[in-house]
Formats: structure tokens, sequence, C-alpha cells
């Protein structure tokens, strides 16, 4: 039975994903909890290999349906060897991606349906869904141009995708946003570092009251 929160962070490209959850990890380690951040596709080295197979340029003949697919079998291998036994042990998971991406760039931006992807991940994820996920908001200008600008960053298969596709990346959340308002809590991720943590720390302790008390004990990183 799961014991611990699984919170997954979602957006486009250029979103600022990865900063928001080393912000996150250490604010909560620095309160007492323990945390586990990790990745789709990724996280393990079976994940990584596929997420390598994924994002690599040279694979530009990928159909959508292998794409949906390869995405669905990371995610389960990540899902029993990773995540789900830190949650039966208590602790906190937050996940860069996690199904929502799926449903968003293959389910409604490749065109393959919501639905149909909805199936291939409902198999894969066995009913486990996050507590919370967190929609970093991005125009696909504001984060191209944030990804063109960050030397450090390698731009992979995806990035090079035409604008049309990251539009209907956007569209596909914003969809899935209003289908799953109890769960899906959007982020203006165009505002400045500080504000978008801070906004992300309020959805955070507005779904789960005193999340933020800090522990008695220091348990620190899984």
């Amino acid at each position: 039975m799961k014991k611990g929160v699984f919170i997954t962070i979602e957006g486009g490209e250029g979103a600022g994903k990865s900063t928001l959850i080393e912000q996150l990890s250490n604010t909560m380690l620095q309160r007492g909890k323990s945390v586990l951040m990790t990745r789709e596709p990724g996280g393990i080295p079976i994940a990584e290999q596929i997420r390598a197979v994924i994002l690599d340029r040279s694979n530009v003949t990928m159909d959508a349906r292998t794409e949906a697919l390869l995405y669905a079998a990371a995610r389960r291998q990540h899902l029993v060897e990773k995540v789900v036994p830190a949650l039966e042990q208590g602790h906190i998971v937050i996940c860069d991606r996690f199904v929502d991406s799926s449903l968003a760039y293959q389910g409604h931006a490749r065109g393959l349906g919501m639905d149909e992807v909805w199936a291939i991940n409902r198999f894969a994820i066995q009913e486990l869904m996050p507590d919370l996920t967190i929609y970093m908001d991005v125009s696909p200008d504001v984060g191209l141009e944030r990804i063109a600008q960050a030397s450090e960053r390698e731009i992979n298969r995806l990035d090079l995708e035409k604008h049309s596709f990251h539009e209907k990346v956007r569209e596909g959340y914003m969809q899935l946003l209003q289908q799953n308002p109890d769960r899906i809590v959007l982020v203006n991720a165009e505002q400045s570092q500080q504000t978008v943590f801070d906004d992300v720390l309020q959805a955070i302790e507005n779904r789960f009251a005193g999340f933020f008390a800090t522990d008695v004990k220091f348990k620190g990183m899984v």
C-alpha cells in the first residue's frame, strides 16, 4: 500500500522543470522530509537506455506509436524498480514528467488520441497516479528561446520539432488541466524563478495542509 506522496512536474520544452525540482528537493530536505528526485523517461538504467533511443536526434524516422510504446515501457520499469518502492517506504517522490506527458505529446500533439495513449499507459502504471501534478505553463516561443540560450543543455529530438508541434503539446496540457482540476495545478512558468517556486510551494501546501511543517527527525535524501 502506498504510504508516501507522489508529485509530478509537467510542462513543455524550456518550462524550467529541472530547476524547480532541485529547488523543491532542497527545501523539503531542509525541512526534514525524505525525498526522491527522479525523471521520465529514465531514472534507472533500463529506462535511461530507452530514453537515449527516444531522444536521439538521429532517430527522426521513429513512428509515433513506437515512441508512445517506448515511453510506456520506460515508465513501467521506472515505477516498479524505483518509484513504487520509495512510495511504499513513505518517501516523497518528485518526478520530472509522468503519464500526462505521453497524453499531451503523443496523444494530442502526435495525433494518436489521448484515449489510445491512456490505454497503453493504464496497462503500464496499473492505476498509480500522482497525488499532485504541477503543470508549468510556458509559451513555445519563450520555452524554445530558453533552450536555445542554455548552452549546458543538449538539444534533443523533441526540441527539433516544428513550432506547431509545441503549440499542440500546450493545447494537450490545457485539455488535461480541464479534465483533472483536482489533481493538476497550473503555474505560470514565465514569471521569475522565485515567483514560480513560491507559487509551487503554495500549491503543495494548499493540497496537503501542513505539508511543510518541519519533521522532528531529519531523514535525508533517498
